[in-house]
């Protein structure tokens, strides 16, 4: 290869053919290269390779027409991909229903309770006597508890605490004096059970003749235990009060039996034949419960049923005792 290739060679590497026009020798036509053509070190490569051949070349080419040379690039063509839609389907979403859950918890054990149950007193009920005070309001809030009717429970013992005493007395079988002694101050403090009567069920007035105590049963259980007289039994000649110079004879017996109350007189005293009586509820010929101003611990009656009057005005009040209310009558005996 000849100098001038040589240096032919490496003017077009550095440049680049930088210039519009590359001269091939004096009087050769130029070959013009198009400005727009995008030239590559490989097309560079081949013009100077052609360059070296026609100098190297024997024949005179100055009298052979330069030929114009385009060079066409192609294009190629150009692919236009479409979109791609990928359309996903979800699978239907499945919804459980859990069934819920029930919890069955076993029944509380229940202890029944004893409606008839007190409880012991502490600190214990003081032995008052017959006075008054705090203690002995303390007695006749205990002796209400156990339904022994009192009124009111004030701490004054007055007539109707003196009857409750006494038919507490009587029901437990202890000395019938109407006062808190040592032995009913214990009894009171130490019961556990309300008092109860022979009825176990009905509402019903109960007289027990035996014990000398009048019950208000209600629903089969004793509500109010009152302190009453019943017939003495004895045999008795009398002036008829309502018919002068008239007497009555009989003997003084309280008929037992199951009977009504079939009449009453609301307002105050009446005089009986045998004497005055209050407020009287009648349940069997001419015997009736009713108010007195006498009702020992004994039976002294002509027949009749006595109260205290504040205890029948009570019944009035309450209407605890109405028209065709049953009224049994027995002598405390057990039943057969």
């Amino acid at each position: 290869m000849t100098p001038f290739a040589t240096k032919n060679m490496r003017k077009i590497d550095q440049t680049a053919l930088e210039a519009a026009q590359l001269p091939v020798s004096g009087d050769h036509q130029q070959i013009t290269l198009r400005a727009d053509m995008r030239v590559t070190r490989e097309t560079l490569f081949v013009a100077g390779a052609a360059l070296l051949i026609g100098a190297c070349a024997t024949t005179s080419i100055a009298s052979t027409p330069p030929q114009s040379t385009t060079t066409t690039t192609t294009v190629a063509a150009t692919t236009t991909v479409a979109a791609t839609t990928t359309t996903t389907t979800l699978a239907p979403t499945t919804t459980t229903t859990v069934a819920p859950t029930t919890t069955t918890e076993a029944p509380a054990t229940t202890i029944p309770v004893d409606p008839l149950a007190v409880s012991v007193l502490d600190p214990p009920i003081v032995a008052v006597g017959r006075g008054s005070g705090a203690e002995t309001a303390r007695a006749q809030w205990r002796l209400l508890e156990l339904g022994f009717w009192v009124e009111p429970a004030d701490g004054n013992y007055g007539l109707t605490t003196q009857q409750a005493v006494m038919a507490f007395q009587k029901y437990y079988g202890l000395e019938t004096d109407g006062k808190i002694g040592d032995a009913t101050a214990a009894a009171l403090t130490a019961v556990t059970q309300r008092p109860q009567g022979r009825s176990d069920a009905g509402t019903l007035v109960e007289i027990d003749k035996g014990k000398q105590l009048l019950f208000f049963i209600v629903d089969g259980r004793a509500q109010w235990i009152l302190n009453t007289s019943t017939g003495s039994g004895k045999h008795y000649i009398e002036p008829d009060k309502n018919s002068p110079g008239q007497f009555q004879e009989g003997d003084a017996i309280t008929r037992s039996g199951l009977h009504d109350v079939y009449r009453e007189r609301p307002d105050g005293w009446w005089e009986g034949d045998l004497g005055e009586i209050y407020r009287p509820k009648y349940f069997s010929g001419g015997q009736a419960v009713h108010g007195s101003n006498n009702v020992p611990d004994y039976p002294a009656s002509h027949g009749c049923v006595r109260v205290s009057v504040p205890a029948m005005d009570w019944i009035w009040a309450t209407g605890i005792m109405p028209l065709k209310l049953p009224v049994w009558v027995h002598d405390g005996a057990p039943a057969a």
